[in-house]
């Protein structure tokens, strides 16, 4: 039963578009029996310890053989949590993605990953998930998806190059008044402050909440050298950099919200944003709201975002992207 729905249910859904669409030049299987095909399916800026997500396809005629393999080839190879998936997906009646495993477990060596396929399917689609790794900043990737029928017969499909990002990115930074509030750009992280402390170059704002009667201070974000915005705190030695800081209540980057907005932040972006007569402090953030930052040499841009807030707790959470200009 399982073999005759999987060549029944796959070869209908799969076969039908993939031999009525004229072969590109990436489908070296032109004038076989077996064919092949890929899309792209993850979007925005490609940004390292990020993923790329593909959904490759490939049939056989109904009765036409079998497929053996499924494989990838990257030109860098993936960081870890790199993987093809092993089941096969397909779109129920009622538009739910519907999941069948048609193989093993995927087997990476190198820049290659592969699902060896154990049950008789005639027609097949895979996702395959890249994980950026960190030396592939500022370079293109590539990918040759691969497969093999029991014909004898191999087609591949080329995908790429993309451009991976320069910037670095940083989820679910927690930021605590009088805790965790010594923020630094070049690190990507809050410190306390006796850490602060021995990292004093490096401290660039100072989170704290404040609720002061006929001001809207609340949740404020403030350079070190603003001390008129920093009331009651005691800065640890060392720590005085006057950091600029623009406000924006509009720009929700999915990949630090992780919400339904389509915007994304990328190089470009960092690099044209107009910095000049910034000040160094900025009050009142609420909830989706950010910041561009450029720290006190110039070496970094970054855009910060605030995922939530506790007004209680005198606490938020924030993420981060951040772009070395020199």
């Amino acid at each position: 039963m399982q073999n005759t729905y999987l060549k029944t249910a796959f070869g209908i859904l799969l076969l039908v578009p993939l031999f009525f669409v004229s072969c590109d030049k990436n489908d070296s299987g032109t004038g076989t029996v077996l064919k092949n095909d890929c899309i792209k399916r993850s979007l925005g800026p490609n940004v390292a310890g990020q993923s790329i997500e593909f959904a490759y396809a490939m049939a056989l005629p109904y009765n036409g053989g079998k497929i053996l393999s499924a494989s990838v080839t990257a030109n860098i190879a993936g960081a870890a949590g790199t993987y093809m998936d092993n089941r096969s997906f397909y779109t129920n009646s009622s538009g739910v993605d519907v999941g069948v495993v048609v193989g093993s477990a995927s087997v990476t060596s190198g820049t290659e990953t592969k699902v060896t396929f154990t049950v008789d399917t005639c027609a097949s689609t895979l996702r395959y998930i890249y994980i950026i790794p960190s030396e592939a900043k500022g370079k293109d990737v590539s990918f040759v998806f691969s497969s093999e029928g029991s014909t004898g017969e191999k087609v591949s499909y080329e995908m790429g190059p993309y451009p991976v990002s320069m910037m670095d990115m940083k989820l679910d930074i927690p930021v605590s008044d009088n805790n965790l509030c010594y923020i630094s750009i070049a690190d990507m992280a809050a410190y306390n402050a006796a850490d602060a402390a021995s990292k004093a170059s490096q401290i660039d704002l100072v989170y704290l909440y404040r609720s002061i009667t006929g001001i809207s201070f609340e949740h404020a974000f403030v350079s070190p050298a603003a001390t008129e915005y920093l009331p009651g705190v005691t800065l640890p030695s060392g720590v005085n950099r006057s950091t600029l800081i623009r406000k924006a209540y509009s720009l929700q980057d999915r990949h630090l919200a992780r919400l339904q907005y389509g915007i994304y932040i990328d190089d470009v972006d960092f690099q044209q944003i107009d910095m000049s007569n910034m000040p160094n402090y900025a009050i009142n953030m609420k909830v989706d709201s950010g910041m561009w930052i450029e720290t006190a040499d110039g070496v970094y841009r970054a855009y910060i975002y605030v995922n939530s807030v506790n007004n209680a707790g005198k606490s938020a959470v924030i993420s981060m992207k951040r772009y070395k200009m020199k």
